[in-house]
């Protein structure tokens, strides 16, 4: 078979490959990155490269328009190799942060759920007794004995690589030392982290992490105070190769996925430990442990454990609780003996980050019938009290989180966070997040204008653009059009965007909201019928998660995402993956709890309920097929038809 040259541009670097051989292959197998945010199965139309030389086969795609197959651009996951060729490679998107102060971030409700501040790793000050003729017991003996007893500690284990530097750090100070120990069980079961030579009192630090399928996010904590100094974020780089858990679960199947999956979450915390330590100044030889709350699948890369059983019917994972491991197994930059924890998971779609945030919510000891939603790239939920707990999940998809939307984005600066449409002349309102130049919609913005746009009649129930109604009363000025995937709505002018390309949301874009809110309220509505719980019995719904800092309640439910109930019963908890996260990390009380509350729940499956897909097919519209569902919608519509 001929072998040709595949020749990346800008990098200049170049791959020998069969005929057939995908571009994408082509450019792994010479370490270049190209975004493939479905995992490579020619689903999103993000992978795009531009053949500036030769040819490829498979050159046309749906996602591509007449204009970008006439300038030579292809999708790298579809086109193969068909001779030499040269390609040109976009640059990756710049790295995000997450922004602080949005308009829904700032009415997230506190919650007071208190631990005692017992951590598992602690700190002690010995002075180790010296050995003589008399006792010339070995170093492990004398320092077991100094150990053993002092906070809670029993029994004491030693690593190797602790071992090796023992009799060193006895005898650089007379004997005097610090130990690092990590108390493992109730039973009074420790390890060793680590020993330093001095009696001096140091700062040991933890990590609280939140691995979100779309954002990783990290909160630096001092493990002796429960004081906590700061957090960052940023987009997790397993996004490049599947933008929800399913596409990459098919990535890790190709050959190298599994190692590169794992590696790329592992560069992604990495670099954040590395802006702690700038930003604070420290060592991160000074981490002492990292608790970490993820869903099951991401828990499984994260570990590089196989995925794969995850996606496949009965839908089960390699474990729902996991080892702890140490920093050096999974190539940290920490203190390499510092213990990882990743908090326990329910089922193959309910993972530790809703565990997590069952305990940062409290609804393990609520009273009310309580209803917690964690809505990310995935949407689970749970409902219960203090007595009992049953939980489901939905493949929500990323849409709101901005992928699968032409100009959708994440809520960082630049944003469009809000949308308002005026009734009269059908002129939009928008609010940037930062106030800067609009750049993109976030996922705020598309509830938003979803809302607006069907409420003033720019779009019907079933999400179809009106452009006849829209020119009719916008006269020359219409934002209304036809566009290369159908018909489009301009939010914003180019003149006014900061990317000066006009903003807008299309037909597709709404098609792909309209699912995404059907399948998280497909959800809410199986897993009350299957309890035989009507839904305005539910006396607090408490949301949690990325997305659930970001929407309006109002226009939630005026779109059909969220069920038809008061405002005031509604709760935004901002991350409860990271909060609960940090009170595993701060209290061995709550490390119980959690894993008391994840045997404790029990999960319903909704691949295999059929009532489930009733419900989605019925969230297709909005807000609903059954609008009376919706009445306090059902009556604004009336309304706005009438005026």
């Amino acid at each position: 078979m001929d072998n040709f040259k595949v020749t990346f541009q800008p990098s200049n670097v170049s791959a020998t490959a069969r005929r057939g051989t995908r571009l994408l292959d082509a450019a792994a197998e010479v370490g270049v990155l190209i975004e493939t945010p479905c995992g490579g199965q020619g689903r999103c139309g993000r992978c795009l490269v531009k053949v500036e030389q030769g040819t490829v086969g498979n050159r046309d795609n749906p996602h591509l328009s007449i204009q970008q197959l006439r300038e030579g651009w292809v999708l790298s996951c579809v086109a193969t190799v068909d001779g030499d060729v040269v390609v040109t490679v976009p640059a990756p998107a710049e790295r995000e942060k997450a922004a602080e102060g949005t308009a829904a971030s700032r009415s997230e409700t506190a919650v007071a759920c208190e631990w005692p501040l017992r951590p598992a790793v602690r700190q002690l000050s010995l002075q180790v007794p010296k050995p003589s003729l008399e006792d010339n017991a070995s170093d492990v003996d004398r320092l077991r004995r100094a150990i053993e007893g002092q906070a809670e500690v029993k029994s004491l284990s030693i690593e190797l690589p602790t071992l090796q530097k023992l009799a060193g750090v006895l005898r650089q100070e007379e004997w005097e030392i610090t130990a690092g120990v990590e108390l493992q069980d109730r039973d009074g079961q420790a390890r060793l982290v680590d020993i330093w030579p001095g009696r001096r009192r140091r700062r040991l630090l933890g990590l609280a992490v939140d691995i979100g399928t779309t954002n990783v996010i990290i909160d630096l904590m001092v493990l002796q105070t429960g004081r906590f100094i700061d957090r960052v974020g940023t987009r997790n780089k397993q996004a490049m190769r599947g933008e929800d858990v399913i596409s990459r679960i098919v990535y890790s199947e190709r050959r190298g996925g599994l190692e590169e999956l794992q590696q790329l979450v592992i560069s992604t915390i990495n670099e954040l430990i590395d802006e702690l330590a700038r930003q604070h100044n420290f060592d991160p030889a000074e981490i002492g442990e990292m608790v970490v709350g993820a869903n099951t699948t991401m828990t499984h890369l994260f570990l590089g454990l196989p995925p794969q059983s995850i996606r496949q019917e009965p839908y089960v994972p390699t474990a729902r609780s996991f080892p702890v491991v140490t920093a050096a197994q999974l190539g940290l930059a920490m203190n390499p003996r510092a213990s990882v924890y990743c908090i326990p998971s329910v089922a193959a779609y309910v993972g530790g980050d809703v565990t997590a945030g069952v305990l940062a919510s409290c609804l393990y000891q609520a009273e009310k019938l309580s209803l917690f939603m964690d809505v990310g790239t995935n949407g689970e939920l749970v409902l219960g009290n203090a007595d009992w707990m049953a939980t489901c999940a939905c493949s929500a998809g990323p849409a709101f989180e901005g992928a699968g939307v032409s100009h959708g984005m994440r809520a960082i600066r630049g944003a469009i966070e809000d949308v308002r449409i005026n009734s009269a002349t059908l002129e939009p309102t928008i609010r940037v997040i930062g106030d800067a130049p609009p750049r993109g919609i976030c996922g705020s913005g598309m509830i938003s204008a979803l809302a607006e746009m069907f409420l003033t009649g720019v779009i019907n129930r079933a999400g179809r653009l009106d452009v006849g109604y829209v020119n009719e009363r916008m006269g020359a000025a219409t934002r209304a059009r036809v566009g290369d995937h159908g018909g489009e709505y301009v939010i914003v002018w180019a003149k006014d965007s900061g990317t000066e390309q006009d903003i807008v949301l299309t037909e597709v874009d709404i098609g792909n909201l309209i699912r995404t809110k059907a399948a998280i309220y497909g959800g809410i509505a199986v897993i009350g019928k299957n309890l035989g719980i009507p839904l305005a019995d539910i006396q607090e719904v408490l949301i949690g998660g990325a997305f659930g800092q970001h929407i309006n309640v109002e226009e939630a439910i005026q779109i059909g995402l969220l069920p038809d109930l008061p405002w005031e019963r509604f709760k935004f908890l901002g991350n409860t993956s990271a909060m609960g996260s940090r009170m595993v990390l701060l209290s061995t009380d709550a490390r119980q709890k959690v894993e008391e509350i994840a045997g404790k729940m029990t999960y319903l499956e909704l691949i295999a309920d059929n009532s489930f897909m009733k419900e989605f097919t019925g969230g297709l519209f909005l807000p609903h097929t059954e609008i009376e569902r919706f009445p306090s919608v059902e009556a604004l519509f009336a309304e706005t038809r009438h005026q």
